[in-house]
Protein backbone atom coordinates (compact mmCIF):
# COMPACT_ATOMS: atom_id res chain seq x y z
CA UNK A 1 0.00 0.00 0.00
CA UNK A 2 2.91 2.31 0.75
CA UNK A 3 4.53 1.34 -2.34
CA UNK A 4 1.29 2.38 -4.39
CA UNK A 5 1.26 5.41 -2.45
CA UNK A 6 4.28 6.71 -3.13
CA UNK A 7 3.88 5.79 -6.97
CA UNK A 8 0.99 7.98 -7.08
CA UNK A 9 3.00 11.12 -5.51
CA UNK A 10 5.23 10.33 -7.68
CA UNK A 11 2.66 10.41 -10.87
CA UNK A 12 0.90 13.51 -9.49
CA UNK A 13 4.58 15.27 -9.36
CA UNK A 14 5.64 14.37 -12.44
CA UNK A 15 1.94 15.28 -14.32
CA UNK A 16 2.62 18.79 -12.36
CA UNK A 17 5.81 19.40 -13.94
CA UNK A 18 4.70 18.95 -17.02
CA UNK A 19 1.87 20.86 -17.10
CA UNK A 20 3.74 23.72 -15.94
CA UNK A 21 6.68 23.00 -18.45
CA UNK A 22 3.72 23.15 -21.11
CA UNK A 23 1.94 26.58 -19.23
CA UNK A 24 5.84 27.70 -20.06
CA UNK A 25 6.56 26.77 -23.68
CA UNK A 26 2.78 27.37 -25.05
CA UNK A 27 2.77 30.80 -23.08
CA UNK A 28 1.91 32.94 -26.14
CA UNK A 29 -1.59 30.89 -25.49
CA UNK A 30 -1.99 30.35 -22.29
CA UNK A 31 -1.44 33.49 -20.66
CA UNK A 32 -3.83 35.41 -23.18
CA UNK A 33 -6.70 32.43 -22.14
CA UNK A 34 -5.38 32.86 -18.54
CA UNK A 35 -5.58 36.37 -18.39
CA UNK A 36 -8.64 36.37 -20.15
CA UNK A 37 -11.00 33.57 -17.65
CA UNK A 38 -9.50 36.68 -14.99
CA UNK A 39 -11.23 39.01 -17.23
CA UNK A 40 -14.29 37.21 -17.71
CA UNK A 41 -14.87 36.38 -14.14
CA UNK A 42 -14.59 39.90 -13.71
CA UNK A 43 -17.11 41.59 -16.19
CA UNK A 44 -19.50 38.47 -16.73
CA UNK A 45 -22.30 40.64 -13.84
CA UNK A 46 -22.02 43.63 -16.35
CA UNK A 47 -22.76 41.31 -19.14
CA UNK A 48 -25.59 39.75 -16.91
CA UNK A 49 -27.04 42.58 -16.36
CA UNK A 50 -27.36 44.47 -20.05
CA UNK A 51 -28.67 41.39 -21.36
CA UNK A 52 -31.72 42.03 -19.40
CA UNK A 53 -32.45 45.01 -21.29
CA UNK A 54 -30.35 44.75 -24.33
CA UNK A 55 -29.82 42.38 -26.84
CA UNK A 56 -27.19 39.86 -26.53
CA UNK A 57 -25.06 40.92 -29.01
CA UNK A 58 -25.36 44.59 -28.00
CA UNK A 59 -24.94 43.59 -24.50
CA UNK A 60 -21.68 41.80 -25.64
CA UNK A 61 -19.88 44.92 -27.44
CA UNK A 62 -20.67 47.04 -24.81
CA UNK A 63 -19.19 44.91 -22.54
CA UNK A 64 -16.23 44.31 -24.64
CA UNK A 65 -15.24 48.44 -25.23
CA UNK A 66 -15.33 49.34 -21.70
CA UNK A 67 -13.61 45.77 -21.02
CA UNK A 68 -10.44 46.79 -23.37
CA UNK A 69 -10.55 50.48 -22.82
CA UNK A 70 -9.78 49.47 -19.35
CA UNK A 71 -7.25 47.22 -20.21
CA UNK A 72 -5.30 49.34 -22.82
CA UNK A 73 -5.36 51.98 -20.50
CA UNK A 74 -3.66 50.31 -17.46
CA UNK A 75 -1.54 48.99 -19.67
CA UNK A 76 -0.67 52.67 -21.59
CA UNK A 77 -0.21 53.78 -18.32
CA UNK A 78 2.83 51.88 -17.92
CA UNK A 79 3.97 52.33 -21.47
CA UNK A 80 3.82 55.71 -20.89
CA UNK A 81 5.25 56.45 -18.11
CA UNK A 82 8.20 54.29 -18.53
CA UNK A 83 8.81 55.50 -22.25
CA UNK A 84 8.55 59.12 -20.56
CA UNK A 85 12.01 57.64 -18.17
CA UNK A 86 13.61 56.40 -21.01
CA UNK A 87 13.62 59.85 -22.93
CA UNK A 88 14.77 61.65 -19.58
CA UNK A 89 17.81 58.84 -19.27
CA UNK A 90 18.76 59.82 -22.79
CA UNK A 91 19.26 63.61 -22.65
CA UNK A 92 20.20 63.33 -18.90
CA UNK A 93 22.48 60.40 -19.01
CA UNK A 94 25.95 62.59 -18.52
CA UNK A 95 24.39 63.11 -14.94
CA UNK A 96 23.86 59.63 -13.82
CA UNK A 97 27.30 58.86 -14.98
CA UNK A 98 28.82 61.81 -12.87
CA UNK A 99 27.00 60.16 -9.78
CA UNK A 100 27.71 56.72 -11.04
CA UNK A 101 31.82 57.87 -11.11
CA UNK A 102 31.23 59.49 -7.76
CA UNK A 103 29.81 57.08 -5.41
CA UNK A 104 32.47 54.68 -7.15
CA UNK A 105 35.56 56.58 -6.31
CA UNK A 106 33.93 56.72 -2.63
CA UNK A 107 33.37 53.19 -2.13
CA UNK A 108 37.28 52.78 -3.77
CA UNK A 109 38.42 55.38 -0.97
CA UNK A 110 36.65 53.55 1.72
CA UNK A 111 38.31 49.99 0.46
CA UNK A 112 34.89 48.82 -0.09
CA UNK A 113 35.51 45.51 -2.92
CA UNK A 114 31.39 46.15 -4.28
CA UNK A 115 32.80 48.96 -6.80
CA UNK A 116 34.55 46.02 -8.98
CA UNK A 117 30.88 43.89 -9.38
CA UNK A 118 28.89 46.85 -9.73
CA UNK A 119 31.20 48.01 -12.78
CA UNK A 120 30.78 45.16 -14.02
CA UNK A 121 26.90 44.73 -14.00
CA UNK A 122 25.14 47.94 -13.58
CA UNK A 123 26.67 50.89 -15.42
CA UNK A 124 24.10 53.99 -16.78
CA UNK A 125 23.59 52.19 -20.62
CA UNK A 126 22.10 49.41 -18.58
CA UNK A 127 19.70 51.19 -16.72
CA UNK A 128 18.72 53.16 -20.18
CA UNK A 129 18.47 49.60 -21.52
CA UNK A 130 16.57 48.40 -19.21
CA UNK A 131 13.71 50.96 -19.10
CA UNK A 132 13.81 51.57 -23.12
CA UNK A 133 13.01 47.17 -22.68
CA UNK A 134 10.49 47.84 -20.63
CA UNK A 135 8.94 50.49 -22.28
CA UNK A 136 9.16 48.67 -25.75
CA UNK A 137 7.96 45.48 -23.95
CA UNK A 138 5.02 47.33 -22.85
CA UNK A 139 4.41 48.58 -26.16
CA UNK A 140 4.04 45.19 -27.52
CA UNK A 141 1.30 43.93 -26.15
CA UNK A 142 -1.15 44.50 -29.40
CA UNK A 143 -0.88 40.67 -29.79
CA UNK A 144 -1.53 39.65 -26.82
CA UNK A 145 -4.27 42.37 -26.43
CA UNK A 146 -5.82 41.20 -29.69
CA UNK A 147 -5.88 37.23 -28.18
CA UNK A 148 -7.33 38.26 -24.69
CA UNK A 149 -10.05 39.81 -26.90
CA UNK A 150 -10.91 37.26 -28.58
CA UNK A 151 -10.98 34.75 -25.98
CA UNK A 152 -13.21 37.25 -23.91
CA UNK A 153 -15.44 37.74 -26.45
CA UNK A 154 -16.16 34.23 -26.99
CA UNK A 155 -15.96 33.33 -23.55
CA UNK A 156 -18.99 35.51 -22.44
CA UNK A 157 -20.72 33.76 -25.40
CA UNK A 158 -20.37 30.79 -23.48
CA UNK A 159 -20.98 31.63 -20.12
CA UNK A 160 -24.60 30.60 -19.74
CA UNK A 161 -24.13 27.75 -21.76
CA UNK A 162 -21.63 26.40 -20.09
CA UNK A 163 -23.04 26.92 -16.19
CA UNK A 164 -26.15 25.14 -18.25
CA UNK A 165 -24.04 22.08 -18.71
CA UNK A 166 -22.62 22.30 -15.40
CA UNK A 167 -26.41 21.47 -13.50
CA UNK A 168 -26.98 18.44 -16.22
CA UNK A 169 -27.77 15.28 -14.75
CA UNK A 170 -24.55 13.97 -16.67
CA UNK A 171 -22.33 16.45 -15.02
CA UNK A 172 -22.87 15.67 -11.64
CA UNK A 173 -21.41 15.85 -8.80
CA UNK A 174 -18.73 17.62 -10.21
CA UNK A 175 -20.56 19.88 -12.13
CA UNK A 176 -22.38 21.93 -9.16
CA UNK A 177 -19.34 22.06 -7.07
CA UNK A 178 -17.31 23.35 -10.18
CA UNK A 179 -20.36 26.04 -10.80
CA UNK A 180 -20.49 26.92 -7.34
CA UNK A 181 -16.36 27.42 -7.05
CA UNK A 182 -16.48 29.38 -10.07
CA UNK A 183 -19.49 32.05 -8.45
CA UNK A 184 -17.18 32.25 -5.49
CA UNK A 185 -14.15 32.67 -7.33
CA UNK A 186 -15.96 35.40 -9.60
CA UNK A 187 -17.07 37.08 -6.26
CA UNK A 188 -13.57 36.90 -4.16
CA UNK A 189 -11.92 38.60 -7.70
CA UNK A 190 -14.34 41.28 -8.27
CA UNK A 191 -13.65 42.51 -4.76
CA UNK A 192 -9.92 42.04 -4.98
CA UNK A 193 -9.94 44.18 -8.03
CA UNK A 194 -12.34 46.72 -6.63
CA UNK A 195 -10.46 47.18 -3.81
CA UNK A 196 -7.11 46.73 -5.98
CA UNK A 197 -8.41 49.46 -8.12
CA UNK A 198 -9.43 52.25 -5.37
CA UNK A 199 -5.92 51.47 -4.14
CA UNK A 200 -4.23 52.02 -7.01
CA UNK A 201 -5.89 54.91 -8.31
CA UNK A 202 -5.25 56.69 -4.62
CA UNK A 203 -1.56 55.53 -4.82
CA UNK A 204 -1.01 57.03 -7.96
CA UNK A 205 -2.48 60.57 -6.90
CA UNK A 206 -0.57 60.52 -3.98
CA UNK A 207 2.74 59.44 -5.42
CA UNK A 208 1.82 62.90 -7.96
CA UNK A 209 1.24 64.76 -6.03
CA UNK A 210 4.23 63.97 -3.46
CA UNK A 211 6.27 64.20 -6.68
CA UNK A 212 5.21 67.91 -7.27
CA UNK A 213 5.65 68.87 -4.01
CA UNK A 214 9.04 67.21 -3.87
CA UNK A 215 9.99 68.84 -6.94
CA UNK A 216 11.03 65.58 -8.78
CA UNK A 217 11.42 65.85 -12.32
CA UNK A 218 8.75 63.53 -14.02
CA UNK A 219 5.87 63.43 -11.91
CA UNK A 220 2.82 62.83 -13.50
CA UNK A 221 5.34 59.45 -14.94
CA UNK A 222 5.99 58.39 -11.36
CA UNK A 223 2.19 58.90 -10.97
CA UNK A 224 0.92 56.75 -13.42
CA UNK A 225 3.72 54.30 -12.94
CA UNK A 226 2.55 54.12 -9.14
CA UNK A 227 -0.53 53.24 -10.51
CA UNK A 228 -0.67 50.83 -12.83
CA UNK A 229 2.31 48.82 -10.92
CA UNK A 230 0.34 48.57 -7.88
CA UNK A 231 -2.05 46.12 -9.13
CA UNK A 232 0.99 43.90 -8.55
CA UNK A 233 1.59 43.39 -4.91
CA UNK A 234 4.61 43.68 -3.46
CA UNK A 235 6.87 43.98 -7.04
CA UNK A 236 4.91 46.81 -8.22
CA UNK A 237 5.18 49.21 -5.38
CA UNK A 238 8.91 48.30 -4.74
CA UNK A 239 9.26 49.11 -8.16
CA UNK A 240 7.10 52.01 -7.86
CA UNK A 241 9.62 53.38 -4.84
CA UNK A 242 12.89 52.21 -6.28
CA UNK A 243 12.68 53.80 -9.76
CA UNK A 244 12.22 58.00 -7.96
CA UNK A 245 14.63 57.25 -5.44
CA UNK A 246 17.27 56.61 -8.30
CA UNK A 247 15.77 59.57 -10.48
CA UNK A 248 16.05 61.28 -7.16
CA UNK A 249 19.87 60.68 -6.93
CA UNK A 250 20.56 62.47 -10.21
CA UNK A 251 18.21 65.71 -9.58
CA UNK A 252 19.44 66.49 -6.16
CA UNK A 253 22.50 67.40 -4.88
CA UNK A 254 21.64 66.61 -1.23
CA UNK A 255 21.36 63.29 0.00
CA UNK A 256 19.23 64.61 2.67
CA UNK A 257 16.57 64.86 0.04
CA UNK A 258 17.01 61.81 -1.74
CA UNK A 259 16.60 59.79 1.71
CA UNK A 260 13.23 62.00 2.25
CA UNK A 261 11.93 60.86 -0.90
CA UNK A 262 12.82 57.13 -0.51
CA UNK A 263 11.53 57.22 3.20
CA UNK A 264 8.16 59.28 2.21
CA UNK A 265 7.68 56.95 -1.15
CA UNK A 266 7.52 53.78 1.67
CA UNK A 267 5.62 55.42 3.87
CA UNK A 268 2.39 55.79 1.11
CA UNK A 269 2.97 52.58 -0.28
CA UNK A 270 2.97 51.31 3.40
CA UNK A 271 -0.13 53.35 4.75
CA UNK A 272 -2.03 52.29 1.45
CA UNK A 273 -0.89 48.81 0.55
CA UNK A 274 -0.11 47.50 4.17
CA UNK A 275 -2.72 48.97 6.11
CA UNK A 276 -5.54 50.81 4.31
CA UNK A 277 -6.36 47.48 1.43
CA UNK A 278 -6.09 44.76 4.08
CA UNK A 279 -8.97 46.62 5.69
CA UNK A 280 -10.97 47.24 2.45
CA UNK A 281 -10.41 43.67 1.52
CA UNK A 282 -11.48 41.88 4.77
CA UNK A 283 -10.76 38.72 5.97
CA UNK A 284 -12.13 36.30 3.27
CA UNK A 285 -9.44 37.44 0.79
CA UNK A 286 -6.63 37.02 3.36
CA UNK A 287 -4.21 35.14 1.90
CA UNK A 288 -0.42 34.00 3.15
CA UNK A 289 1.95 36.82 2.48
CA UNK A 290 4.88 34.49 1.59
CA UNK A 291 2.04 32.65 -0.66
CA UNK A 292 1.44 36.06 -2.24
CA UNK A 293 5.23 36.95 -3.33
CA UNK A 294 5.54 33.50 -4.25
CA UNK A 295 2.42 33.65 -7.11
CA UNK A 296 3.88 36.76 -8.22
CA UNK A 297 7.53 36.08 -8.72
CA UNK A 298 6.83 31.99 -10.29
CA UNK A 299 3.98 33.92 -12.52
CA UNK A 300 6.11 36.88 -13.65
CA UNK A 301 8.82 34.06 -14.33
CA UNK A 302 6.11 32.02 -16.25
CA UNK A 303 4.68 34.58 -18.42
CA UNK A 304 6.45 37.65 -17.79
CA UNK A 305 4.58 40.57 -17.32
CA UNK A 306 1.28 39.29 -17.36
CA UNK A 307 1.93 36.76 -15.37
CA UNK A 308 2.71 39.10 -12.73
CA UNK A 309 -0.64 40.70 -13.11
CA UNK A 310 -2.36 37.93 -12.80
CA UNK A 311 -0.39 35.88 -10.22
CA UNK A 312 -2.56 36.53 -7.21
CA UNK A 313 -6.11 35.92 -8.93
CA UNK A 314 -4.63 32.50 -9.98
CA UNK A 315 -3.62 31.80 -6.43
CA UNK A 316 -6.95 33.00 -5.30
CA UNK A 317 -8.81 30.52 -7.51
CA UNK A 318 -6.38 27.94 -6.68
CA UNK A 319 -7.41 28.34 -3.32
CA UNK A 320 -11.03 28.29 -3.71
CA UNK A 321 -10.72 24.72 -6.07
CA UNK A 322 -8.70 23.40 -2.75
CA UNK A 323 -11.04 24.68 -0.15
CA UNK A 324 -13.54 22.71 -2.02
CA UNK A 325 -12.65 19.34 -2.09
CA UNK A 326 -11.91 17.01 0.66
CA UNK A 327 -8.29 16.55 -0.61
CA UNK A 328 -7.09 19.70 -0.76
CA UNK A 329 -8.54 21.94 1.95
CA UNK A 330 -5.22 21.29 4.15
CA UNK A 331 -3.60 23.02 1.77
CA UNK A 332 -6.38 26.09 1.36
CA UNK A 333 -5.63 26.35 4.62
CA UNK A 334 -1.79 26.85 4.99
CA UNK A 335 -2.00 29.32 1.93
CA UNK A 336 -4.43 31.05 3.37
CA UNK A 337 -3.41 33.79 5.81
CA UNK A 338 -4.26 34.53 9.51
CA UNK A 339 -4.98 31.83 12.12
CA UNK A 340 -8.49 32.64 12.29
CA UNK A 341 -9.22 32.22 8.36
CA UNK A 342 -11.52 29.72 6.60
CA UNK A 343 -10.38 29.48 2.81
CA UNK A 344 -13.91 27.57 2.69
CA UNK A 345 -15.93 30.06 3.63
CA UNK A 346 -18.90 30.36 1.57
CA UNK A 347 -17.42 27.44 -1.04
CA UNK A 348 -20.79 25.39 -0.79
CA UNK A 349 -23.03 27.53 0.60
CA UNK A 350 -22.58 31.03 -1.27
CA UNK A 351 -24.96 31.56 -3.92
CA UNK A 352 -23.86 34.61 -6.51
Amino acid sequence: MQEAGGGRMIGSIATGILVLALLYVAQSIFAPLIFSLFVIALVWPCQAALQRWLPKLVALLITLIVTMTVIVAIGSAVAWGFGKLAQWLFVNADRFQAVYVDWTNWLEERGLAVAGPLADRFDVAWLVGFVQGMAGRLNSFAGFALLVFIFVMLGLLEVEDLNKRLVSPAAQPHGMRILTANRVIGAKLRRFMTVRTFASILTGLVVWLFALGAGLELATAWGAIAFALNYIPFLGPFVATALPTLFAIAQFEKWQSVVLIFASLNVIQFIIGSYLEPRLTGASLAISPFAVIFAVFFWSFMWGISGAFIGVPILIAFIVYCAGTPSGKWIATLLSGGANAHPDHGVMKQDL
